[in-house]
């Protein structure tokens, strides 16, 4: 019985054919370039910002120098540049954390349409059993009404009952037994009267 499924469920996934194709959001893809537009816009900025003020530094440093002494002046624009750095550094991490974010998201926009695009294998295996169904009773009338094969159409609509017995085929394979039961009383009752 297992096997019979098995054999059933094979043929009707090389007759299913091959998936579908995946649909692409534009939304995602616009709002990619817009980030990416951010980030080539932010890490240049950032560098200039950093640019402007060290010569602003210097300039403001270079007017006061000669009401400081020069090591106080040298210590002075010493932790300016460090601040600078450490400003600059943040900026870039800011970058960086952005960039990071952006892949997060890529990643996650993928998998979300990978998942998306998976239907319920559930559903899909109830489509192929009706499909499976459908053809056996399919195959038994012509059986029976083009060849003339009572007895090999007979046996399959009594292997659907048996194994879809739930599905809407074996109520027609039970209709199609009812029809030949009918006729065969018929049959029998003309032989008689002959």
């Amino acid at each position: 019985m297992e096997d019979r499924i098995q054999n059933l469920l094979q043929d009707a996934d090389r007759m299913a054919g091959r998936p579908r194709p995946v649909s692409v959001d534009l939304s995602v893809l616009r709002r990619r370039a817009r980030q990416r537009r951010f980030v080539r816009f932010a890490v240049p900025a950032s560098a200039a910002a950093a640019v402007l003020v060290v010569l602003g530094l210097w300039a403001y440093v270079s007017n006061r120098v000669t009401a400081t002494p020069e090591h106080e002046r040298i210590a002075s624009l010493e932790n300016q540049v460090k601040a600078l750095q450490a400003r600059t550094d943040a900026a870039l991490k800011l970058v960086h954390e952005v960039l990071e974010d952006e892949r997060r998201q890529r990643r996650l926009d993928e998998l979300q349409a990978e998942l998306a695009s998976i239907g319920d294998p559930l559903e899909e295996i109830r489509e192929q059993v009706d499909k499976t169904a459908f053809m056996l009773v399919y195959q038994a009338d012509r059986m029976y009404r083009e060849l003339g094969q009572k007895r090999s159409a007979v046996q399959i609509y009594r292997r659907v009952i048996d194994l879809f017995a739930e599905s809407p085929s074996a109520e027609v394979a039970r209709q199609r037994l009812s029809e030949i039961r009918k006729d065969e009383n018929v049959k029998g009752q003309i032989q008689k009267e002959i």
